[in-house]
């Protein structure tokens, strides 16, 4: 899996512009899902992406791709699981420091990135955290969702969580 990952880093201004493609394919089929149902074709289109970006990406199914945006190396690969940017412990040639035989995600993110245009723009973008209630769901209709407007059920479990609860503790004393 690990060389055919840096293929695909090899391969990113291709491997964008097919996902692109296939992006606007996808959203394209939105009235299909909506008449399926998006609780409904959410396991068979999520085993497909397993299937697919397991391959290309050895994709973890976070449920929250940033592929594009990362020059087709997937963050989740990282052993530290760091989605914006590397650790302070990668070697002068690009190595990571938990696994040394292996190059460091994100070196290899910001060599993919500058294969494609607004790749370098889109790697400088903070990502939000990985929200583990999404793990082996399709970023692919959640995409969809997105783009065309609809509804996406799980929003529903992520507004569940008081705004208070991921607020920063504060300090004795303080209001």
């Amino acid at each position: 899996m690990y060389r055919v990952r840096l293929w695909s880093v090899r391969h990113s201004r291709g491997l964008n512009a097919f996902y692109k493609g296939f992006e606007r394919a996808m959203i394209a089929l939105a009235p299909l899902w909506r008449a399926i149902g998006y609780q409904r074709a959410e396991k068979p289109v999520a085993a497909f992406e397993k299937r697919v970006k397991g391959l290309l990406f050895d994709c973890k199914m976070c449920g929250q791709c940033v592929l594009s945006s990362t020059g087709m190396s997937c963050p989740m690969n990282c052993p530290k699981q760091l989605r914006n940017g590397p650790c302070g412990g990668v070697s002068l040639e690009g190595y990571c420091e938990v696994k040394p035989e292996m190059r460091c995600v994100w070196a290899e993110a910001w060599r993919g990135a500058g294969q494609f245009d607004g790749g370098l723009a889109a790697i400088q973008v903070v990502q939000a955290p990985v929200d583990r209630r999404m793990e082996g769901s399709s970023s692919w209709l959640r995409v969809v969702r997105e783009k065309t407007g609809e509804p996406d059920p799980n929003a529903k479990k992520l507004a569940a969580v008081p705004a208070k609860a991921a607020a920063a503790p504060k300090k004795e004393g303080t209001p």
